[in-house]
């Protein structure tokens, strides 16, 4: 599955991707992620398989949805031929505000896996803890910051001090930033985009020691299927608190709301699949660049089972175009 579909995927993010990055700085979120989804659905309709939205797009925002359970690939509309059944997790636009305002690290985001290889996740938030490879083990959910750092150092070899948390600005996480600056690290201070932080944790040299917080639920499995190609870990609890939530979680076939879930329980899968590109200029992929006659994307292509990540750099030469001039770097 993974070498048919992982350029297929490609195609599908880069498309999504161009599509909103035309609107990048209009500051009309709804239409930026309109466009992304439009993008994503048709170019997905192209893509040989069976696959079934799993995780779409948020109800909290109200937005143009790929909803769960929608029917995507070739098999929705072409009943003479099989094709491998196919679980997906879309962000099509991750950062909708930063792509309306232009502000760093808007991407659009898939996931695949083989059937049942990803979590239904219900759209709530969700608790979180994200750090890297070299970190994995070391982290509690229930621990308090101070400890969760002092431990994280150690696998570093650092101090506490040379630490960098990345956590969404918002007021419920006042005690949290307070904390964490008690313990003596050091805070990013992020408007949106969680999901592109927590990949950054996992890759060397991003500047991005851990992440911490709570976010949505769908990012946190997007997340976890990247993490574990990356060998990363993610730790997450659901954020339950009314009847509505459990009832919620209850029709996902959740039995535990309190339950604390790793990695492998997020993304399960053997055969997964994760696939972005940049919409906006950001620290982990550049945004879209647009030239006379065509556009550039760069995206990032995991894969589990044959533990391959793939950064793509992509020239797009619009049909008709003349003396195109490409620069290579």
């Amino acid at each position: 599955m993974e070498q048919e579909l992982s350029l297929e995927y490609l195609r599908v993010v880069e498309r999504a991707a161009i599509a909103c990055a035309r609107t990048m700085g209009q500051g009309d979120r709804h239409k930026s992620d309109q466009v992304a989804v439009e993008a994503m659905r048709e170019e997905m309709d192209t893509v040989g398989m069976d696959g079934t939205v799993v995780i779409g797009e948020g109800e909290r925002d109200r937005a143009p949805m790929l909803y769960i359970g929608e029917k995507v690939g070739l098999a929705s509309h072409d009943r003479h031929h099989q094709y491998p059944a196919v679980d997906i997790a879309v962000d099509p636009l991750e950062g909708t505000n930063l792509c309306a305002t232009g502000e760093p690290n808007a991407i659009t985001v898939l996931a695949a896996s083989e059937h049942g290889g990803l979590l239904h996740a219900p759209d709530l938030y969700m608790e979180k803890i994200i750090v890297g490879p070299l970190c994995k083990g070391a982290v509690d959910l229930e621990a308090p910051p101070e400890r969760n750092l002092k431990a994280i150092a150690k696998r570093l070899e650092r101090k506490v001090g040379d630490l960098v948390v990345t956590v969404l600005d918002r007021p419920r996480h006042e005690k949290l930033i307070a904390d964490i600056r008690k313990a003596g690290a050091r805070i990013r201070l992020i408007s949106d985009g969680d999901l592109s932080a927590g990949i950054s944790a996992a890759v060397s040299d991003m500047g991005v020691h851990a992440v911490m917080g709570t976010g949505g639920a769908p990012e946190g499995v997007l997340t976890a299927a990247a993490l574990k190609c990356l060998n990363g870990q993610i730790l997450a609890r659901l954020v339950v608190s009314t009847k509505e939530h459990r009832e919620r979680t209850a029709r996902m076939g959740i039995t535990d709301p309190r339950r604390i879930y790793d990695t492998a329980d997020l993304a399960p899968g053997k055969k997964i699949i994760f696939a972005s590109t940049g919409v906006t200029p950001g620290g982990l992929l550049r945004g879209v660049r647009f030239f006379g006659g065509g556009t550039r994307t760069q995206s990032v292509i995991m894969t589990y089972e044959d533990r391959q990540i793939r950064f793509i750099d992509s020239v797009h030469i619009e049909k008709g175009a003349k003396d195109v001039r490409i620069r290579f770097y």
